[in-house]
């Protein structure tokens, strides 16, 4: 893919990232967002890899994080989000399978639930500065993982097959 390409691909799908995360419900009023970017984003590392998922998802959340109420968010959704984006295209890609495993599609959001249910709560104590308080998040992270199975693997499958003709 040429650089100019593969340039309007990723600039796509940051913005594909960040308007799925608008579609979101408040969980708590301090954070705790359930939304679609995370779907979006395991499509995303899932269909075109683990930079792609990372640079993209990260970089469409944050955009989201800077242009709401949830500024204070925006670097550690860029980490987080960068590093699940990076692990799930990793997890999907082993083997040559290029995200057509389902067993290694599902271990990817078992592995980014693991990673970001913690690493979410971590940095909500941090911009809280309080370690009870982001226990209210959890239910919300959770929730996203399991958006993330529910609708990114299907979503991921039915894509991975046309994904020749989204390349071309």
């Amino acid at each position: 893919m040429s650089k100019v390409r593969s340039l309007v691909l990723s600039s796509l799908l940051i913005a594909i990232v960040y308007i799925a995360t608008y579609f979101r419900v408040p969980l708590a009023p301090d954070g705790g967002l359930v939304h679609l970017g995370s779907v979006a984003l395991f499509v995303i590392s899932v269909v075109f890899g683990k930079r792609m998922g990372a640079v993209t998802g990260s970089v469409g959340m944050a955009l989201f994080n800077l242009t709401t109420e949830w500024v204070v968010w925006a670097p550690y959704t860029f980490v987080i989000r960068f590093v699940m984006g990076y692990m799930i295209g990793t997890i999907a890609h082993l083997g040559g399978k290029n995200g057509e495993s389902m067993k290694l599609n599902i271990l990817a959001v078992a592995a980014a639930g693991i990673w970001f249910i913690p690493a979410s709560y971590v940095a909500g104590a941090l911009i809280l500065s309080n370690w009870v308080i982001p226990v209210t998040h959890i239910p919300g992270n959770a929730t996203q993982i399991v958006l993330m199975a529910v609708l990114g693997i299907p979503l991921a499958k039915l894509l991975n097959r046309h994904k020749r003709h989204l390349l071309q």
